[in-house]
């Protein structure tokens, strides 16, 4: 596993000081991966500036652009379980999420935007002026740093790098310093599926690499997944230099509304697997909890139940449904928000404390007596950290639930149409799932309101982030 950047083509070493990456079931150090410096992002952002304009690239025929995209596809795919078992050892999900979500989401992102590239049109314009054909051209946004989280670090990826390359972009990619060994290997097969030099880049390192790329003045978008706090340095940093376009997808806090007329079994299901997926470190994970009163005492019973029985243990274990949380300062960053919770008098259910074993495993959680105004109910938490509150009028639940500086996804378990459609309506969020987890799929728009984030990724919409929309009138009455 090479721990170097990748610069036009070329595996080089990195200027900066090594960062130890560490599984973290174990907290054993995997790799020593490089930092980029100033010098190495400049040349980065230089080679992907040259391949733009290439013949290579900017002269590729859209099938034969395609046709590397299905490549690289086919490649995730024949290096399937190595990938997997690679995402769960450096991130700490179970196996089953490497494979199911990350490895086989990231082949099927790749096809999808493969078959985009053949289909992507101008217009022509009835303008009222005489003699005049106006058109329109979809063009490059043009040098992308994609700069991509711990939680699902190959699969996010994916959902940026294959828009960007569909519509003939190039890019920069700044994995996570925490998780950076799977987006290392998508970078090999990509240099494997014949991507010309230059077109795909790779420079590692910490916050202030990204903070490079964000502020650098000739990178014409950043696509950013991550906290909130990192989004609005990025907002300030484009418009101190070249106002550059910006795709944020940001943090979350998903309200669950269990309506009283929910299939109460399906609903604990449902938001069992909504809320501990990938350990609770999911950006959409179902996290506050509205329950009509009549049925919290259940609900909370059933729920408490639930996350008891779950089989916590190293993601590479078949059987393990919790893995670890990603670090130790991750873990006790969620131990606080527990303390906090428990200080500020909510009733502690289950869980509470970490798990008395190697690497970073904390207990699922439940409080219930929460209130709106409790630090849990209104701070991203990122773990298995669940908080109900009850509710007896249903027409307050839509202003609770847009009671927050979120907006990426929200969930409603009824079996009631309209109940469903009202606060569907009503609930400002990115996605409202209805009797079901939070799963994107790579042909529907994702993205949140407010400070979740700007702009959608996925789908044609993710199109609209990488391309750049080119007016030409055409005067013919000489």
């Amino acid at each position: 596993m090479p721990t170097r950047l990748f610069i036009d083509g070329q595996w080089t070493e990195a200027g900066g000081e090594p960062i130890p990456t560490r599984d973290p079931a174990t907290g054993t150090v995997l790799e020593d991966v490089g930092t980029a410096t100033q010098a190495d992002v400049d040349a980065a952002v230089a080679a992907a500036r040259r391949a733009l304009s290439s013949p290579e690239w900017a002269g590729l025929a859209p099938v034969r652009r395609a046709k590397l995209l299905f490549r690289l596809a086919d490649l995730v795919d024949e290096h399937h379980e190595e990938l997997a078992a690679l995402e769960t050892r450096d991130q700490g999900q179970p196996i089953g999420i490497s494979r199911q979500v990350s490895v086989t989401g990231a082949a099927e992102h790749l096809r999808y935007f493969a078959g985009w590239v053949t289909k992507i049109q101008g217009t022509t314009n009835p303008v009222s002026f005489p003699d005049t054909l106006h058109y329109t051209r979809r063009e490059p946004v043009g040098v992308n740093a994609l700069i991509t989280p711990w939680n699902f670090p190959l699969m996010i990826l994916v959902w940026k790098l294959a828009p960007a390359l569909a519509t003939g972009n190039t890019v920069v990619i700044k994995p996570s310093e925490v998780t950076p060994l799977t987006s290392i290997r998508l970078v090999q097969l990509a240099e494997q599926a014949g991507i010309p030099a230059g077109v795909v880049n790779l420079v590692t390192g910490d916050g202030p690499v990204g903070a490079m790329l964000s502020s650098h003045h000739d990178v014409d978008h950043v696509s950013y997944t991550g906290s909130t706090a990192v989004g609005k340095l990025i907002t300030a940093a484009s418009a101190e230099s070249n106002l550059k376009r910006l795709t944020l997808e940001l943090g979350g806090k998903a309200p669950s509304i269990i309506a009283a007329d929910a299939d109460l079994d399906a609903a604990v299901a449902g938001n069992l697997a909504g809320a501990t997926l990938n350990t609770g470190q999911v950006c959409a994970a179902y996290t506050r909890f509205y329950v009509d009163r009549k049925r919290e005492q259940e609900f909370v019973e059933k729920m408490a139940a639930g996350l008891a029985g779950l089989q916590v243990g190293p993601g590479l274990e078949e059987t393990t449904q919790v893995g670890p949380l990603v670090s130790d300062k991750h873990r006790r960053h969620v131990a606080n928000l527990v303390a906090t919770g428990r200080s500020e008098g909510a009733d502690l259910i289950t869980g509470g404390s970490e798990v008395d074993r190697d690497g970073y495993f904390y207990q699922p959680t439940l409080f219930a007596g929460v209130t709106d105004s409790m630090t849990i109910m209104r701070e991203e938490i990122f773990g298995p950290v669940l908080a109900v509150t009850p509710y007896d009028d249903p027409d307050e639940l839509v202003a609770r639930a847009n009671d927050t500086q979120y907006g990426l996804a929200a969930t409603v378990w009824t079996r009631d149409i309209r109940t469903a459609q009202r606060y569907a309506d009503g609930i400002r969020a990115g996605a409202v799932f209805v009797n079901m987890p939070p799963i994107p799929d790579m042909a529907a728009p994702w993205g949140g309101y407010k400070a979740s984030g700007w702009g959608r990724e996925m789908g044609p919409w993710a199109l609209d982030a990488y391309t750049e929309t080119k007016a030409v009138w055409l005067h013919y009455g000489y």
